[in-house]
C-alpha cells in the first residue's frame, strides 16, 4: 500500500510544532479580546447600572445589572464553585484540542468559547464573596430571555460556529473520500 506524502507542516517536529504554535495564537488572541471585552463590560455594568438603575435600548433591550451564581441563564444557583471548576477543565481541554485544529473557523470557534469561558470564571474566582464563590454579572436583558453577558454571547455564538467547522470540515473530508 502507497501512502501519500504527508502534508508538509507535518513532517518535522519543527513543522508540528510552528502548526500548533499558528493554531493557539489565533484563538488565544480571539479569547484575550473576548475575556478583555467582557471584563470591560462587566465593570460598566458594575459602575452604571448600580442601585436597580436600567437602561432602557430599544424595543425590549435594556441593560439591568444582574449576578448569577449559578449556570447558564441562572440554572442551579448555589452550583457556581463546581461551575468553576468545570469551566476551566473544558477551557485546559479546548487549549489542548488545538492541535487538531486544521482549519480557522475551528481555531475562531475555540477561542470565542475560551474567551468566553475564561470572562465569566474570572467573575467566579474573584468577584464578590472570594476565591470560588463569586457571582457572575450579567447585564444584556432581552425581558423574554435570560439576562446575559458578552462571555455568554460568545460561548453560543462559538458554539454555533464550531458546529458549522464540524459539518463543513465533514462534508470535505466525504467529498475527498467519495462518499
Amino acid at each position: 500500500m502507497i501512502d501519500a506524502a504527508p502534508d508538509a507542516t507535518h513532517t518535522t517536529p519543527t513543522g508540528n510544532r510552528m502548526t500548533l504554535v499558528r493554531s493557539m495564537r489565533t484563538s488565544v488572541f480571539v479569547a484575550v479580546v473576548i475575556a478583555v471585552l467582557d471584563q470591560m463590560s462587566k465593570a460598566w455594568a458594575l459602575r452604571d447600572l448600580v442601585d436597580g438603575r436600567v437602561i432602557h435600548v430599544i424595543w425590549t433591550l435594556q441593560f439591568n445589572l444582574t449576578y448569577n451564581r449559578g449556570m447558564a441563564f441562572s440554572r442551579g444557583t448555589g452550583v457556581g464553585p463546581i461551575i468553576g471548576v468545570i469551566g476551566l477543565v473544558v477551557v485546559v481541554m479546548l487549549l489542548l484540542s488545538l492541535r487538531r485544529a486544521d482549519n480557522v473557523l475551528t481555531r475562531l470557534a475555540t477561542g470565542l468559547i475560551i474567551g468566553g469561558a475564561m470572562g465569566n470564571i474570572l467573575d467566579r474566582l474573584f468577584r464578590d464573596s472570594g476565591w470560588m464563590r463569586g457571582a457572575v454579572i450579567d447585564f444584556i436583558d432581552f425581558q423574554w430571555w435570560p439576562v446575559f453577558n458578552v462571555a455568554d454571547m460568545a460561548i453560543m455564538i462559538g458554539a454555533a460556529t464550531m458546529i458549522v467547522a464540524m459539518l463543513k470540515y465533514n462534508s470535505q473530508i466525504e467529498r475527498t473520500d467519495g462518499h
